[in-house]
């Protein structure tokens, strides 16, 4: 094997409840994740050195030192790769970009160097979202990031629409704007095959983010207006800690028509058809 190409999906946290705060700062998560078609684009090669190139329209935003979370993941295993990233998702934007470039390098350097993953426990020195991005399809993830329940994978097939304002939110700033972090989880029906109303059990459910970041960020509220204006939205809401905002449709020509729409009335917006 020369050569391994992958896709770092873009995470959508459909929920996000905070249901608490740990003695050293963590908080407490409970959320419905699940992975759209697009994402990150990533290329990796043995070598002497590990070096990264990155192209696409993202490109520019990608932090080149210790912070970069492809490198950290490389020197996580301890080998040394030529790596390409295509960057096709917008940065701090909520739906686990960086994270997901981190699970796909974990991944791909394992199979080309035949060496095992690292522990749950070592891959969360990466961040709280590497194991979920490790596991994909569509997962229940609470406590830190650390524990992962798997949902059956055909619960998530409704028509999704991403839209990000092109801003930027600082993470820190939104949870230090959270008014109560010991709030209700997601109700123990998530398990059960609710597949014809789950736009609707959606809508009962919550990202408690969702106000601070728009306290933050105050765009926020016209991205979820102009979705929530398209034909066919049955819920719109932030992901994550924001900016990215979603929304499903009925149909998938629904989808597409608030792409278009959203895209000519905002072109200063990333707008996308994530799942259909």
């Amino acid at each position: 094997m020369t050569a391994i190409e992958v896709v770092a999906p873009a995470k959508i946290n459909l929920t996000l409840h905070v249901t608490g705060q740990r003695d050293d700062g963590y908080h407490l998560l409970d959320s419905y994740v699940c992975f759209a078609g697009i994402g990150d684009r990533l290329t990796f090669e043995k070598a002497r050195d590990t070096s990264l190139t990155v192209t696409g329209p993202f490109a520019k935003d990608v932090p080149e030192g210790p912070d970069n979370l492809i490198l950290r993941a490389a020197d996580l295993l301890g080998v040394t790769a030529r790596i390409k990233l295509e960057k096709n998702l917008p940065l701090a934007a909520g739906i686990g970009g960086g994270s997901s470039d981190a699970a796909a390098t974990l991944e791909a350097l394992t199979s080309l160097y035949n060496v095992p993953l690292p522990d749950r426990q070592t891959v969360l020195k990466l961040g709280a979202d590497v194991p979920v991005c490790l596991m994909g399809g569509q997962v229940r993830m609470r406590g830190i990031g650390d524990e992962l329940t798997p949902i059956a994978s055909e619960r998530m097939s409704w028509p999704t629409v991403l839209v990000n304002p092109g801003v930027s939110v600082p993470t820190p700033e939104v949870f230090r704007r959270l008014a109560a972090k010991r709030n209700p989880p997601m109700p123990d029906e998530i398990l059960e095959d609710i597949y014809n109303e789950f736009p609707d059990w959606l809508g009962h459910q919550r990202n408690d983010l969702e106000a601070p970041a728009i306290a933050v960020a105050p765009v926020i509220s016209r991205v979820l207006d102009a979705l929530r204006a398209e034909p066919g939205c049955r819920i719109a809401r932030m992901s994550g800690s924001g900016a990215t905002c979603f929304a499903i449709f009925d149909e998938d020509g629904q989808a597409a028509d608030a792409v278009r729409t959203i895209g000519a009335a905002h072109p200063e917006w990333w707008a996308v058809v994530a799942i259909s």
